[in-house]
């Protein structure tokens, strides 16, 4: 039973010739998964033997029971998505695993027969199931790689574990993003499915959800407990609150503090001491750096324990008035390897905005696929190019982009895939690499992926969990090593729901998923973004930046830009050749900037629901419609607005049923 995703037997062959020549470069293991080989030479180079039966068990049950409680907020936030699956496990043959961040088991539920032949291996509460302790399997792997990690039966490292299969994901705490524990999702090879993998990343993500949301209600008690101490500091002192093992969750003001070092140790979630609740505050201020020496602090308690506590960094004499936030800083994206062209720039402070730039960070160190949504214009480009930027390979592997939409659906598998010489007419006569080929190491970007073909889907599918290509005519399979980006204005949810998308191919691309946010939702960013656009088109024309007056001002923070960044890019080309003079009025706008905007522009063509749009399909559609209003039925301007082409835009026109009026 899929055997044509992994053979067991050249698998265990491949293994038992790794442990005779204990050298991967000698052995036969070319059919074996990168990871699994490096997890492999690990595992002997940690001293595993490879015929042990079963993991090491902690039977103290004092020590279990402090492994449990100082995993308190971890097992706590685990409970709901533990709650949810475990009634779907009693006769399936499989177990839900937690474990802390040493691969300890924690908390376990699911079938009672699976459970009981799991203390045959230590798969059981005190099970140490750390790499360094069993070897490959998926707990351990995962937490020592970082990555959610499938490993199937002949794939583990000791001979009396290779009757099992495991799926898991390291789970990361949300302030500092260390690793913590980790999910998993273990039974007999029966229970094998490659997208287990995706299923058990969604868990550690709802847990990590969970986990944010105890940590927000954290500092803001931390913060109430700094504000009822009463303690005494200046308008100009800055002031800092850490939690209870000495990471910064929140300062104010840092107006006294001018060198980019200090900027870095204030940042949110950084540990900036080991705290404890034995320090006294003279012992806090001397664990204090010396350039951030404070002058009052006050211990926080939460609950009546130790929590926490707030420091006082009073101005140093000289500093400047003001300084601007360490977010505001734009997040620079250097060009790729070989590649020409300035960096680029992601500018913005909105909390939104500035979380789905560090979970792109953070879904770019792990390696694991990305799925980017998004209204039309949002950036999300520059977010496919800073998880290629954050990679291990640090950008300098290749970023291969296709457009999913602007493909033939009779191309698109040759597209993707390439293939053999003459596979079919129009073939070339040498054959040809598809994308994934030349993506081989690095990223593979798939924009519009909502317009994949349907009967295209399984084979994207295969390939993802293969991490194998066959070119269309060959027979020969191609290891291929790619972190997948894919990016919609669609919601892809939905799209599940009304079958115009694979649900288990969207369990497979979401496993981290990036939100990005309209500029309307983006208020705070309107006015630096206008500003970089125009004086980014100056420098471009060799001439001075406009003054926006502040009636323009007020027209830019009032409409809805339905073509979002992109659009406020294309309106400061326009200014700059359209306008009057020196300074932009209200008069230099479009109509469009005009008309009342209280919410959603109303539109003659159809007429709009009075609600919020349910989904990003929705946006799209209204989007379409206002700026058809806009331009005035102008569809070469609607598309440069939209950032499509005009064939993807006459599509559009004809799914969402949109008949123009003017001509």
């Amino acid at each position: 039973m899929f055997d044509d995703w992994l053979d067991q037997r050249a698998t265990m062959r491949a293994w038992e010739d790794f442990l005779t020549f204990r050298d991967v470069d000698r052995s036969q293991t070319s059919g074996v998964r990168r990871e699994i080989l490096e997890s492999w030479s690990r595992s002997l180079a940690s001293g595993i033997d490879a015929t042990a039966v079963l993991a090491p068990l902690d039977e103290t049950e004092e020590r279990l029971e402090a492994a449990r409680q100082k995993n308190g907020e971890l097992r706590a936030a685990a409970q709901v998505p533990f709650a949810k699956i475990g009634p779907l496990l009693a006769d399936a043959n499989a177990l839900l695993i937690l474990t802390d961040a040493d691969g300890t088991v924690l908390d376990q539920i699911g079938d009672d027969r699976t459970h009981e032949a799991a203390r045959g291996i230590h798969l059981v509460r005190g099970g140490n199931w750390d790499e360094a302790a069993i070897g490959t399997n998926g707990i351990g792997t995962a937490i020592r790689s970082g990555r959610p990690t499938v490993v199937h039966a002949s794939e583990h490292f000791c001979q009396g574990i290779k009757t099992w299969t495991c799926a898991a994901a390291p789970v990361r705490d949300p302030v500092d993003q260390r690793i913590i524990g980790a999910v998993d999702l273990s039974g007999p090879p029966t229970i094998f499915r490659p997208h287990n993998v995706a299923m058990i990343a969604a868990v550690a993500r709802e847990i990590e959800s969970a986990l944010a949301e105890r940590q927000d209600m954290r500092r803001i008690r931390l913060l109430e407990a700094f504000l009822d101490s009463g303690s005494a500091h200046g308008k100009t002192d800055a002031v800092v609150i850490l939690d209870r093992i000495g990471r910064v969750m929140y300062h104010r003001h840092p107006s006294g503090l001018a060198e980019v070092q200090e900027l870095r140790d204030l940042a949110l979630g950084r540990q900036l001491i080991a705290l404890s609740g034995s320090m006294s505050d003279h012992d806090i201020v001397r664990a204090m750096p010396p350039h951030l020496q404070p002058s009052g602090v006050s211990r926080l308690v939460l609950d009546g324990e130790f929590s926490g506590a707030a420091l006082i960094l009073p101005p140093r004499r000289g500093a400047v008035a003001q300084l601007v936030r360490p977010h505001s800083a734009p997040v620079r994206i250097p060009p790729r390897a070989g590649a020409e062209g300035d960096e680029l720039l992601m500018i913005g402070q909105e909390p939104k905005f500035l979380a789905a730039v560090e979970l792109a960070r953070r879904a770019a160190a792990a390696g694991a696929p990305v799925l980017i949504q998004g209204e039309t214009g949002v950036g999300k480009e520059l977010f496919a190019r800073l998880v290629h930027a954050g990679a291990g390979h640090k950008g300098r592997s290749p970023f291969v982009t296709v457009n999913c939409g602007a493909i033939s659906a009779d191309l698109f598998g040759s597209e993707l895939f390439g293939h053999a010489a003459g596979a079919f007419t129009g073939a070339t006569r040498d054959g040809k690499a598809g994308k994934f080929e030349q993506a081989d190491g690095g990223v593979l970007c798939l924009d519009e992926i909502g317009e994949m073909p349907l009967e295209l889907q399984p084979y994207l599918l295969r390939v993802l969990e293969q991490r194998a290509v066959y070119r269309i005519g060959c027979s020969r399979r191609r290891q291929i090593e790619v972190q997948l980006v894919a990016m919609t204005n669609r919601d892809l949810g939905q799209e599940v729901e009304t079958g115009r998308f694979r649900r288990d191919l969207f369990y497979r691309i979401g496993t981290v998923t990036i939100e990005v946010p309209p500029l309307r939702e983006r208020a705070c960013d309107i006015a630096v973004l206008a500003d970089h656009f125009n004086q980014r088109v100056a420098q471009r024309l060799g001439r001075d930046p406009l003054v926006v007056s502040d009636g323009a001002m007020d027209r830019l923070l009032a409409y809805r830009w339905p073509g979002n960044v992109r659009e406020l890019r294309n309106l400061f080309e326009r200014l700059h050749l359209i306008a009057s003079g020196t300074v932009v009025t209200e008069g230099d706008l479009p109509a469009a900037f005009h008309q009342q905007q209280p919410g959603p522009a109303p539109d003659p063509i159809t007429p709009l629901a009075a609600e919020e749009p349910a989904s990003l399909t929705d946006l799209e559609e209204q989007a379409i419609r206002r700026a058809l209003v806009a331009a005035e039925g102008n569809l070469t301007r609607v598309a440069t607005v939209l950032g499509i082409s005009r064939p993807t835009l006459y599509r559009k026109l004809k799914a969402y049923g949109i008949r123009r009026t003017y001509e």
